[in-house]
């Protein structure tokens, strides 16, 4: 629920993969989803000035506030990719939760134990579990 509006109803998976409000995405996984304002062009979303590949064009409308979403464990920190600054790591056993600021905003990944942490990091998203909201609802994708 959300403002007293039921906004998703479904198994815990459902839940977690395929969140259909930017609530359900951050309330659900520890830590939350990322969501982070972004402008589509076709295929692509722009976040700040990064340019995030999607698997498949959005159809949103031009008047929407449209966000991209993504959970920290779709988010790969490495050396390949779109710049990051690290602003905290937290080893928290069998992973680390990477702080770090993307295109000016905050993001958050999920790096393995024995993953390396590069001194100059980048990251890059597996555009397959990239969500993209308009006004908050997840939208659709033309394939």
């Amino acid at each position: 629920m959300y403002d007293g509006e039921i906004v998703q109803i479904g198994t815990p998976a459902e839940l977690f993969e395929r969140p259909s409000h930017t609530f359900v995405g951050y309330f659900i996984g520890s830590p939350g989803m990322n969501v982070l304002p972004a402008r589509i062009e076709g295929a692509t979303a722009i976040v700040g000035d990064q340019a995030v590949p999607l698997a498949a064009a959005p159809s949103v409308a031009a008047s929407a506030k449209t966000e991209l979403g993504i959970r920290p464990e779709f988010v790969r920190l490495g050396r390949d990719g779109m710049p990051v600054t690290i602003t905290k790591v937290e080893d928290i056993g069998r992973h680390k939760v990477a702080r770090l600021i993307f295109a000016g905003m905050p993001l958050t990944a999920i790096v393995q134990e024995d993953d390396e942490i590069p001194a100059e990091p980048r990251v890059t998203f597996d555009p397959a579990a990239i969500s993209i909201y308009a006004d908050s609802w997840r939208v659709k994708t033309e394939a």
